[in-house]
């Protein structure tokens, strides 16, 4: 029987509740003896503020290199605003990326057909919608130097820097065509090479990986606000979109509101294989940390799930379970559940543990 290890830092504000869920279903895949699947928890963004002064400690990122995957909450919120810059909520999760050099980060939009008139487009442009945004993780204008602001005899200066090294701009380009051979075959890459050099470089190096070694795979060149404009027009063109760290924030966010709610999806952030093709991995829910909601029992835990779905197939290499987990969720949304953020007329609302109780049920009855 294979043997696992995960680290879960559930993190502030729903993410704990979030995270209840997906322990449920450990326990589960446990009790079946799928596989042994060993858990440690860990303090992440203010709740490690709080406890010990950081967002994240070194120990707890040691436990998360040593890890087959980590699964990671939501962090932030308002009692920490006034904290300092370095040591703010999000600085855990930023470290982690780093740390682990989790350069590929893959946010799938997907909309359910239970949910298709939850999307703020029309139920025919949406229904059936399955993206995958390939977003560089670890480069670009939030890692550049300088990033600094300044006095200048004119007032203040702010200065953000975006770099990007040709080898970074490979591993993520061959991290798209990889999936899209996998899926549709099809790679939409998104820069700004009309007025930016780091658009010019992401397009040749994209281009030449694209001709060494993967002319299967369809590529198609796409100006960045034109693919955001692309999106809201007719976003089923789509299949793999890959591109920068900046850009790649702005469009994974908007591509997960035409699915009808940001609870609802998933996202990984890969490293590269090391020899015996293991990854560093961890896996978090695209959606906040919710603080005005947190303890009530309204979180919807699907997109916390959902990731556990995709730590399944990318890290477990329980591809099976994956799909049975991903099979459940559909299964519940076409039964009527819904929470709070995706209720409907005519359904019924259920709370965060009614939700994971009922993505359980339907995991046993499949099994």
């Amino acid at each position: 029987m294979a043997h696992f290890d995960l680290l879960l830092l559930p993190g502030d504000g729903i993410g704990p509740e979030v995270m209840a869920e997906v322990r449920r279903l450990i326990d589960w895949l446990n009790a079946r003896g799928t596989a042994t699947i060993a858990v440690e928890e860990g303090l992440v963004g203010g709740a490690a503020y709080d406890a010990h002064g950081v967002s994240i400690t070194d120990a707890t990122v040691e436990k998360a290199l040593r890890a087959d995957a980590v699964l990671f909450g939501a962090v932030g919120g308002p009692k920490w605003d006034d904290v300092a810059y370095e040591v703010r909520p999000e600085a855990g999760l930023l470290r982690l990326r780093k740390d682990l050099d989790l350069f590929a980060n893959l946010r799938p939009a997907l909309c359910y057909p239970a949910l298709a008139d939850a999307s703020s487009l029309k139920r025919e442009l949406v229904e059936g919608l399955d993206i995958m945004i390939v977003r560089e993780l670890t480069g670009g204008v939030y890692f550049g130097e300088p990033k600094e602001i300044v006095e200048t005899e004119r007032g203040k200066r702010a200065v953000d820097t975006q770099v990007y090294e040709s080898w970074e701009i490979d591993r993520i380009a061959r991290a798209a065509f990889d999936l899209a051979r996998k899926r549709r075959g099809l790679v939409h890459s998104a820069e700004k090479r009309n007025v930016m050099k780091t658009g010019v470089l992401w397009r040749e190096v994209v281009s030449a990986v694209h001709a060494a070694d993967y002319q299967d795979v369809q590529l198609e060149h796409i100006l960045a606000d034109n693919c955001a404009m692309q999106l809201v027009r007719a976003p089923k063109q789509f299949d793999v979109i890959v591109t920068d760290n900046l850009f790649g924030d702005m469009l994974s966010d908007e591509a997960a509101m035409l699915t009808g709610s940001l609870g609802m999806l998933p996202s990984a952030s890969l490293g590269a294989p090391d020899e015996t093709g293991r990854r560093k991995a961890l896996y978090e829910p695209v959606h906040g940390s919710a603080p005005d909601i947190a303890g009530q029992g309204k979180a919807n835990p699907i997109a916390m799930i959902a990731s556990f779905a995709m730590a399944l197939r990318y890290s477990l290499e329980l591809a099976e379970e994956a799909d049975r987990l991903e099979a459940a969720i559909a299964a519940v949304l076409d039964k009527g559940l819904r929470t709070g953020d995706i209720m409907q007329e005519g359904m019924r609302l259920v709370s965060t543990a009614e939700m994971g109780e009922a993505i359980l049920a339907e995991m046993d009855a499949a099994a």
